[in-house]
Formats: C-alpha cells, sequence, structure tokens
C-alpha cells in the first residue's frame, strides 16, 4: 500500500500542470533519503555513496570518499562492530551487506597504492595541539588538518595507536596496517610528537602559542575489584598486561590462565594468553551469555581457540592458584544474584578484566573543567568544556567506549574547533528521513549471499599473532559493494522511465537522474511502485487537474 507525503511540497512551477484525466491529488517527487546503513554508523561515513563507487570497480574514488569522514578504513573494517550491518535493509532477505569487508579492502588498497587526499583548504594561520594519539585524537588532527589548521598531536606513549594498539592484539589489528594509517596522517601534514606526556595545558596554549586544545586521552588505567587472598598468585589487570605484550614484555602467566570479565577486553586477554603458551585458559564471568557486554563473535571465537567460558560465576576468595567461586543465577531483571553454592577453580594467574578508566589529573588543572561522578569530561554540544578553547571527545566524555565512536568524536571536534577558530557556531544539516525495509519495492531482487571472509582454522590461530581473518579479494569487494541496495537514493536503474505509461520520466543523462514532465504525468504511481529504492515519494498536489 502506497503513501502519500503531506510534508513535500512541490516548486511552483511544478503546480503549472496542465495534463488530462481526471483531477489529480498526488504526484511524484524524486527525493534523497538516510540509508539506515549511514544513519547507524558512529563516524558518520557515507557508506551507499563508496559503496556505489566500489561496486563499479572505482576504487580510488570509493576510498576518497569513505576517508572525508574516516582517516582509518583498514582499521576500521577490522576492529569496528559495524552496526551499519545491524541496520542494513538487506539483512530482512538474506544476508546484511558486509559493509566493514569492502571498507577493508578499500583500506588495504590504499595503503598497498599510497592514495594521500589533497588538501584543499587555504592554510588558516590557527595552531591546534591535540592529546593523545588514539583513534579520537588521530581522527581530530586529520579533520583540522584538511580543514587548513596546523595540528600537532603529542603522545604520551612511545607508539601512535592508543588502544589500537595497546588494547588491541595484533591478530586483530595487524601493526604494520596500523602504521601505516598512522604515517598517512602524518603525510599530510600533522606532527607526532611521541614519549611527550602535556602536563600543563594552559601553559601550552599561553607559552606555545596554541590556539585550540582537542583533549583525547585514552581509557589506559584498568578498574580493580577486592576479592579475599590469603596467598594470592600473579594478578594482572588487562590493560597492563595487553600493553606489556606489545611492548614485547611477555608476563610470566604460567600453565593456566584466568581472566575475570565479560566483555571484549576478556576474550582478547583469554585469547593472548593462549598464544602466550598457556595450556588451560579460562573466563570467570557473573553473568550469562545473554547479557555479557562482549559481542558474541568475540566469545564464539574464543571458545573455538579452546577457551572454557564460566558463565554465572564470581571469585569470592584466592589462596594462592585456588580460586573460590560462587555460582550465581540470573532473576526475573536479568540480574545475577548469588546462590549459596561454591565451586573450586584452579589457576596459576589471573588477569582482571573490569573495565577501564581515564587518567584526566591533567584536567583538574585546567580552571572551568567540570568532571561528571564517574570521572569522566563534562563537555556542551559543541564538545568545549568549560575553559574556553578547550575541546575533549573519546573516552574522556560520557558514551559507549569504542573505536569507530571515538573517531565520530574526533571528526565532530573537529568541526566545532574549526567554527570556533573562525568566530562561528557549527551546525550540522537536518537529517533526511531514513528509508527502512518496509519502504523498499524489491519484487524484481533475487537472493545474493553474502561473501565470507576467508579465517585461519582454529587450530592454526594460537601458536603465534599472524591475522586471523583474511580479507576480499577484488572481485569479491566489488561483488558485495554491487548487493547494496541503494536504499533511499536514486541510482538510475531505468525502473521508472520504463514503467511510466505518459512518457512522463526524462532521462537526463549518466550521473544526472532523472526529471519528470508534470503536464504530462497523471499521478498513477506507477513510476513510485517500482522504484526498488524508494527515491520517489508520492506529494499532494492541492488537487490539481
Amino acid at each position: 500500500m502506497s503513501t502519500v507525503r503531506t510534508d513535500i511540497t512541490l516548486p511552483p512551477d511544478l503546480r503549472k500542470s496542465t495534463g488530462t484525466g481526471p483531477v489529480r491529488l498526488q504526484q511524484p517527487v524524486f527525493v534523497d533519503s538516510i540509508p539506515p546503513c549511514n544513519h547507524a554508523c558512529p563516524a558518520g561515513e557515507n557508506i551507499q555513496a563508496w559503496l556505489d563507487k566500489a561496486q563499479a570497480g572505482d576504487f580510488e574514488s570509493a576510498w576518497r570518499i569513505l576517508v572525508r569522514d574516516n582517516p582509518m578504513p583498514s582499521v576500521h573494517g577490522r576492529v569496528c562492530y559495524h552496526p551499519c550491518e545491524a541496520s542494513c535493509n538487506r539483512q530482512q532477505v538474506d544476508d546484511a551487506v558486509s559493509i566493514h569487508a569492502v571498507e577493508r579492502f578499500l583500506g588495504d588498497l590504499a595503503l598497498e597504492k599510497g592514495w594521500v587526499p589533497e588538501i584543499t583548504a587555504k592554510a588558516s594561520g590557527k595552531k591546534v595541539l591535540v592529546v593523545g594519539a588514539g583513534p579520537s585524537g588521530l581522527s581530530a588532527a586529520w579533520h583540522l588538518a584538511m580543514l587548513g589548521h596546523e595540528v600537532e598531536i603529542r603522545e604520551a606513549g612511545p607508539m601512535a595507536g592508543g588502544m589500537m594498539r595497546f588494547g588491541i592484539p595484533a591478530y586483530r589489528m595487524p601493526r604494520d596496517v596500523l602504521d601505516g594509517e598512522v604515517a598517512r596522517i602524518a603525510a599530510i601534514g600533522v606532527k607526532i610528537t611521541l614519549d611527550c606526556k602535556v602536563e600543563d595545558v594552559v601553559a601550552a596554549m599561553q607559552d606555545e602559542g596554541f590556539d585550540a586544545v582537542f583533549m583525547a586521552i585514552g581509557a589506559h588505567l584498568g578498574k580493580h575489584v577486592d576479592i579475599p587472598a590469603r596467598d594470592s598468585g600473579r594478578i594482572l589487570d588487562a590493560v597492563s598486561y595487553l600493553a606489556s605484550v606489545e611492548r614485547g614484555e611477555e608476563p610470566r602467566l604460567g600453565r593456566r590462565v584466568a581472566v575475570y570479565g565479560g566483555g571484549n577486553t576478556a576474550m582478547d586477554a583469554a585469547r593472548t594468553a593462549k598464544r602466550l603458551g598457556a595450556e588451560e585458559t579460562m573466563i570467570i564471568y557473573r553473568r550469562d551469555r545473554e547479557h555479557m557486554p562482549a559481542h558474541e563473535f568475540e566469545a564464539v571465537e574464543a571458545e573455538s581457540e579452546g577457551i572454557k567460558i564460566n558463565w554465572l560465576r564470581t571469585i569470592r576468595e584466592i589462596d594462592s592458584t585456588t580460586f573460590q567461586v560462587e555460582v550465581m543465577e540470573v532473576d526475573e531483571n536479568g540480574r545475577p544474584q548469588p546462590t549459596g553454592k561454591i565451586e573450586t577453580l584452579e589457576a596459576d594467574s589471573l588477569v582482571l578484566a573490569l573495565g577501564q578508566n581515564v587518567d584526566t589529573s591533567v584536567m583538574e588543572r585546567i580552571p572551568g573543567v567540570s568532571m561528571e561522578w564517574d570521572g569522566v569530561v563534562e563537555v556542551d554540544e559543541n564538545m568545549m568544556t568549560g575553559a574556553e578553547g578547550v575541546f575533549a571527545g573519546g573516552d574522556m566524555v560520557p558514551s559507549e567506549r569504542t573505536v569507530t565512536i571515538a573517531t565520530g568524536h574526533g571528526k565532530k571536534a573537529a568541526r566545532h574547533i574549526d567554527a570556533w577558530l573562525n568566530g562561528t557556531t557549527y551546525r550540522k544539516e537536518t537529517r533526511k528521513p531514513t528509508v527502512d525495509f518496509n519502504a523498499l519495492h524489491l519484487r524484481y531482487y533475487t537472493d545474493a549471499q553474502q561473501r565470507q571472509q576467508a579465517s585461519l582454522p582454529p587450530e592454526h590461530r594460537t601458536s603465534d599473532f599472524s591475522e586471523v581473518m583474511a580479507g576480499l579479494s577484488e572481485k569479491e569487494a566489488r561483488y558485495e559493494a554491487a548487493r547494496c541496495y541503494s536504499c533511499g537514493n536514486c541510482f538510475e536503474c531505468d525502473g521508472c522511465f520504463g514503467a511510466c505509461p505518459e512518457d512522463a520520466v526524462i532521462k537526463l543523462g549518466k550521473g544526472k537522474r532523472y526529471e519528470i514532465n508534470y503536464d504530462l504525468c497523471t499521478g498513477c504511481q506507477a513510476c513510485f511502485l517500482q522504484c526498488p529504492c524508494h527515491a520517489i515519494e508520492m506529494a499532494q498536489t492541492g488537487g490539481l487537474s
């Protein structure tokens, strides 16, 4: 059943219709809407646009569209949890488009070919300091440089990448790929200074001539929990443990390793222990599988590598290598409740993966900056703190902590910083409607299953830190991109042109789409009803005849 849009007003010249036939209450109008993948992307990528170029084989153009919003597609194609795919309309028919796999292909190809975008903005003469070389800081620096500003990143650690490097193991995020993405950001003129901890932001602004500062310190401090211990074995926090592995300092874990926690970091910590030679690795988590914070595929991969997950268990006491754990049960609200039943587990070391905090001590020395009760920084709608010219994003501000959200924060902050430096205010354009599955007309489409990325067999994974997942070939990437329905945006399929019984649809040439001759159009809806991507709406005409 068709719907008539009442919020679309036809231009005056289109109301001068003099066609014959009954009184027309509606006429077709070409519109562009937001596909659900774009709407769901935390980095604000124009996914549909670069998929269109990719399916045509114009990979460089696709990549250039992609990096307007996200400077690290090779990284995100590997570590993003792709909420875009969870929103993809195609999954209602067969499988979602493997957007992350095509993104990875484009990113890897760009590294291979050495593609670097051209900065077209004029030099602004403004200097911006970015504190932290994690995803948020790198993203902000990229976008600020593209806007014509002079940017320096100062990173307290010895290498850029933040939690992408020190929190995500190499079997998921190969270091040469990360290094390549960082090198491109430096190649457009961003200065990256390592082993340089910023202690006084105000002094940096006053003494070194920085016009604005973006604070992007990651959550590198592991949370701890008090567990009664008579003679505890080796206890490590997951963040420090994973960082030490990255630095080449393999910790002594023993033969049996327990990881306490149920998030993605816990899965990574356990899988890393296996690669470091642990014979037995287990995860202890107080909730059930349905309520774990880790993504399901992370748990599946951990289990496939021989890691045992002890659901609904909480550690009550440690005596050397003996762990007393209490069995929990889920109540009607999905919360774990103690049962009083105790079990005994054995492990030589315990890794605590209970979440991370940000070291915000530097923020406490900036006049005007306010902190939330949980230690994160308060920012306004422009991402500015209470201190004039000091902005913050990523793990430092209230939000979910993922690489892609942090990257989106960097882009958003860069736009607000740019506007503030120019004495204006950045206003995001009003969102267009999002096209859901029910709005599509897919009667002529057939099933086309998603191309799966190859992966190492589980029995071959744990001997080293080689990448587990392989990418798509060029042929597979084009196929996967072509599975996109182009929801809400015309892709010039000529369906409307062929369906119109009055020859009212006029082709304007490749890339120019169509227009409608309203002197001929009778409002019969033929074009609207056959448009597979819902790029046509029926608008009220006011009773034109």
